[in-house]
């Protein structure tokens, strides 16, 4: 059977040699990739490795094919450690169609042709085996899972093919944009806003590299943010993106970081408040995700009263938990910080919630530090937060809420907490990142 494109496009190319490289033509573009084996071989994939790509052993060595599954046989030649797969001649019983017209070609998914329950037991093992490589036995639940057509944040790239704009994701392991006209991550309202930001793009775009979009679903409408804009960009070009922007209705856009245009201040919920992020700040990408997380942050710290919230960001956790505690939140991207503080100062029925710029990396939050408060919510990049880690570890707070987007960090910080006597009451995935190998995960520890 075929792959849901054809990964063997490149056989169907015009291909010339220059200086002992494979020189293939593209979309306009070209790309040089290493010589590749001789011939085609065949392949046995005998599990899926972290990134979801299959793994075969060729020669003794481990070699990655992407869109493959354990058990499969497949042809392929073969690039270095990569397989670039021809065609599989046993396809896994676990394998399914291809539920968007642009899978295989998109780079922004890589597991949509496995089965769900597969899918999701291979999401819970990449947590399961993250910490089990550093000896941790600790029970993990089952993944949340998350609806299709539900992410509500996206960043997009477009670029000028010839007369036209493309925008889309980019294709797999290229710079190369894929124009999209179909996705099942995205809501449905971001897929219906691309070929309107068309307009806004062909004045903005520059001549050679990408520019990059990042769009934002709020109740008051699209919050947009362009980077890569030219430096040098001209105030009549700029005063036509900000027409364009209106006219396709847009709740704010803006430019290398700066406000443009805003019709109405895009506005996210966060417990009693209504939230304005920063320009292109973060979020989390989709409303059910982030309920969840906080369902389970809200369960970690229980009936506390004073709450440090480490890594903050704009408030997705400090705003909600004001509810019933007080909360100070410690962030150090400062406009994400300064979000989170109107925000709490708007809404009604709030308890105190005061704000701290810091570099936790840096600076963490020490133990004296930590002694006003009774529970701690910590949300570190994918970096994790191995030096805030340990200071909470030898804290006296009571309980902790750990959130984490990279399994291997989050294992490295939670066996902190473990060998200070921390207990690990819960370890919950959530599937935010469709059909993608990341995971977002929450633990709840107690003082053991």
């Amino acid at each position: 059977m075929r792959l849901p494109v054809a990964q063997g496009r490149y056989c169907r190319e015009k291909v010339t040699i220059s200086r002992g490289r494979r020189r293939l033509a593209f979309g306009g573009g070209t790309c040089f990739k290493p010589l590749m084996s001789a011939g085609p071989v065949t392949l046995t994939i005998e599990r899926l490795g972290a990134q979801g790509d299959g793994i075969a052993t060729h020669d003794g060595r481990q070699v990655f094919a992407p869109l493959t599954l354990p058990g499969e046989t497949i042809t392929a030649e073969i690039d270095r450690d990569r397989a670039r797969v021809i065609d599989i001649i046993t396809p896994s019983p676990d394998r399914v169609g291809q539920r968007c017209a642009h899978y295989g070609e998109c780079g922004g998914c890589s597991l949509q042709h496995l089965a769900d329950e597969r899918y999701l037991a291979f999401k819970r093992e990449q947590v399961v085996t993250a910490l089990s490589f550093l000896h941790i036995d600790a029970p993990v639940d089952p993944v949340i899972a998350i609806a299709p057509r539900s992410r509500r944040r996206a960043v997009f790239g477009a670029h000028r093919v010839g007369k036209t704009i493309a925008i889309g994701f980019h294709s797999r392991r290229s710079h190369r944009i894929v124009p999209i006209t179909d996705c099942t991550v995205v809501t449905p309202g971001v897929l219906a806003l691309l070929p309107k930001l068309e307009r806004v793009a062909a004045v903005t775009a520059p001549t050679k590299d990408a520019l990059i979009i990042s769009i934002t679903e709020t109740i008051t409408g699209f919050d947009v943010a362009l980077n890569g804009v030219a430096k040098g960009f001209p105030a009549d070009a700029r005063i036509r993106a900000i027409q364009a922007a209106g006219e396709i209705g847009l709740a704010r856009l803006s430019i290398n970081g700066d406000v443009a245009m805003e019709r109405a201040a895009p506005t996210i919920r966060a417990g009693a408040a209504h939230l304005t992020p920063p320009p292109g700040g973060f979020l989390q990408a989709c409303d059910a995700s982030e309920a969840a997380m906080l369902a389970l942050v809200k369960e970690a710290v229980g009936d506390c009263r004073k709450v440090v919230d480490l890594f903050a960001g704009a408030g997705t956790f400090s705003l909600p938990l004001a509810s019933t505690a007080t909360v100070h939140a410690v962030e150090g991207e400062g406009a994400a910080l300064a979000a989170l503080d109107r925000a709490a100062r708007k809404a009604q029925g709030l308890k105190p919630v005061t704000v701290e710029k810091r570099d936790l990396f840096r600076q963490p939050l020490t133990c004296a530090d930590l002694k006003r408060f009774d529970a701690a919510v910590i949300d570190p990049p994918r970096a994790g937060a191995e030096a805030q880690s340990r200071e909470l570890a030898a804290s006296s707070l009571k309980r902790v809420a750990m959130v984490s987007c990279n399994a291997q960090t989050f294992a490295r910080d939670i066996k902190i907490m473990r060998e200070a006597n921390w207990r690990i009451a819960r370890i919950s995935p959530i599937d935010q990142f469709l059909w993608s190998p990341h995971i977002e995960i929450v633990a709840q520890l107690h003082r053991g």
